[in-house]
């Protein structure tokens, strides 16, 4: 009894939003930053305040006649059947509510589809567990995944998520878009269902392999926008957020240049340091193998083998690189990671000893030359 009163004032206290320092309960729609989301928001409202009214009519009414009508004041029921007026009243009320209703609600259908006339495109592609963007007007592209430091708490059952700003929903680089211009998104996904939503924007749309499902948005101020994978894409779901930052246009412009000229140019296969070898090897490691082979090296019994102890990490390094180049079944081929990431990542998985590896070797990023290993 005392656990259910204990759930029931926690239950009432977030309801009121005080249940918890660290979030923020809302008993509303958020209204958002576009012109649909204050559409649809519109839309919401319309509807709640109809339904509260239909509400107080019906139960007031109800509750008059219970009280004012009872068998302690003497009143007798009544009998009668089949009066035509009333049900007439009945059907004619209700259904003038529902077209009153159906008009604004297929205007916003029908504006959620208005994907003509956009003035730029970004192909959206989910993948377990990032998302990749593609500027099909400019040529930017790149893969936006969780941030380190989300990921590395999450996977510390010791770490506390409180001591990370903006937790599971922060990426390593967000989706930038100018302010006041009509973009159409395209979305389609390249393993499992995926789902892009971010709450601000007032609609979510899901990104299936093998179709091509399209959106449109135009935000209204410079701003940070944060959302969420929504749709159940397999085990690390949760830790695959989106980040939007809407920019007036000239800044905008400028990191298109910034982009694209960091973009163009070769990787640096110069020496590194065997520090910076393992620290950025830490990072790659993070973003590309973490998910499958854990933080710890010790990967998932009977899914994902174990990194740490492995022949194959330790063993031959060519062997390692084409192997790594290669992927197999179940491991994507990453025959275009950079040659100084590929080098980065390789030092560490021999030498980290958060995955209990220490062959002491390194190689260098100009040291690496394509060894596919179709055989593995």
């Amino acid at each position: 009894m005392k656990k259910t009163k204990q759930l029931l004032v926690c239950l009432v206290l977030m309801s009121l939003g005080l249940g918890s320092a660290h979030a923020d309960y809302k008993l509303n729609l958020m209204q958002g930053v576009t012109q649909l989301s204050h559409e649809l928001y519109g839309l919401h409202m319309l509807v709640l305040w109809i339904c509260v009214f239909i509400g107080i009519a019906v139960f007031g009414t109800m509750f008059y006649s219970i009280y004012h009508h009872r068998k302690s004041k003497g009143h007798v029921a009544e009998q009668f059947h089949e009066n035509t007026t009333v049900e007439i009243i009945w059907t004619i009320i209700p259904t003038l509510i529902l077209v009153g209703m159906a008009v604004p609600a297929t205007k916003a259908v029908i504006d959620l589809d208005k994907v003509q006339d956009t003035e730029m495109t970004i192909k959206v592609t989910g993948k377990q567990w990032y998302w990749d963007y593609e500027y099909l007007d400019n040529g930017v592209h790149f893969e936006s995944h969780l941030d380190e430091a989300s990921e590395k708490t999450h996977r510390i059952s010791t770490a506390d998520p409180r001591t990370v700003a903006n937790y599971l929903l922060e990426v390593d680089r967000p989706l930038v878009v100018p302010v006041k211009k009509k973009i159409r998104l395209l979305f389609t996904a390249a393993d499992v269902i995926h789902s892009w939503w971010v709450p601000d924007l007032g609609w979510k749309k899901d990104a299936n392999p093998g179709f091509v499902n399209e959106a449109w948005t135009s935000v209204d101020k410079p701003g940070i926008y944060r959302g969420q994978c929504t749709e159940l894409c397999g085990r690390d779901h949760g830790f695959m957020p989106i980040v939007v930052i809407a920019m007036e246009q000239a800044q905008y412009d400028a990191w298109v240049k910034a982009t694209l000229d960091k973009q163009n140019q070769p990787p640096d296969l110069s020496d590194e340091p065997r520090a910076v070898l393992m620290s950025k090897g830490a990072s790659v490691y993070l973003k590309n193998c973490v998910a499958c082979h854990q933080i710890d090296g010790k990967g998932i019994s009977g899914w994902y083998p174990a990194l740490s102890g492995s022949v194959k990490v330790t063993g031959n390094m060519d062997q390692l690189i084409g192997f790594i180049q290669a992927g197999t079944s179940k491991m994507p081929a990453f025959r275009k990671l950079p040659d100084n990431e590929l080098a980065e990542l390789i030092t560490y998985l021999r030498n980290a000893p958060e995955l209990g590896n220490n062959v002491g070797d390194e190689i260098q990023p100009n040291a690496i030359t394509p060894k596919y290993d179709d055989d593995e």
